[in-house]
């Protein structure tokens, strides 16, 4: 005699239209929360590239280091620096040399003639020049043949702690190319007390 086999299955119920709606709404917020996770981080990316293209390209973030541009400027100030095609007399640059970004002022244009007397006043082509940044004159390291013309495509730098500067009086560093500048220092942001616009 044989006897059939039975399976027994367990019939399960189906789920109630309260537990549809609730699996519905979790589904529904994954997926919400899934791309507007993606779309947060696709815009997190979006800036912080656009903020670094900005700040090599257009204004480059610059910590100074020494005491060559003391008052003015101190050991660990932060700056931000504008990329510009000219610069006029008095303006604060950053340059290349040597794999190193110097800050120096500029002093004369390409052509003009920069005279330093023993005592640190400094004459362009033949006028002094009005210094109102220094606290004090010194004639410094300089090794130039006095006066001295600026030549073609190039700048006359100095520092404004003229004593301990080494600048465009030394050959050392001489007279700066256009394809050196980094750009025109303009703004302060660190420490908060020296915040604002350089001079």
């Amino acid at each position: 005699m044989k006897y059939g086999r039975r399976s027994s299955r367990i019939l399960e119920q189906p789920p109630t239209a309260d537990q549809l709606e609730r699996e519905l709404r979790r589904e529904t917020y994954r997926k919400q929360y899934g791309r507007v996770l993606r779309s947060t981080v696709y815009a997190l990316i979006t800036v912080a590239a656009a903020a670094v293209l900005v700040a090599t390209l257009m204004l480059p973030v610059l910590r100074i280091y020494g005491t060559s541009m003391t008052p003015t400027m101190t050991d660990g100030d932060i700056v931000v620096s504008v990329k510009a095609g000219s610069f006029d007399r008095g303006d604060i640059i950053a340059f290349w040399l040597n794999n190193k970004i110097l800050v120096k002022r500029v002093i004369a244009q390409p052509g003009e003639w920069v005279d330093i007397g023993e005592d640190g006043s400094v004459t362009v082509n033949g006028e002094p020049l009005e210094e109102p940044y220094l606290t004090e004159k010194a004639l410094g390291e300089c090794d130039l043949e006095l006066p001295y013309q600026v030549p073609e495509g190039r700048i006359f730098v100095m520092g404004d702690h003229r004593s301990t500067s080494v600048d465009s009086r030394s050959s050392a560093v001489g007279c700066v190319a256009e394809e050196q500048i980094v750009g025109e220092l303009v703004f302060r942001v660190w420490p908060f007390s020296g915040f604002g616009p350089l001079k």
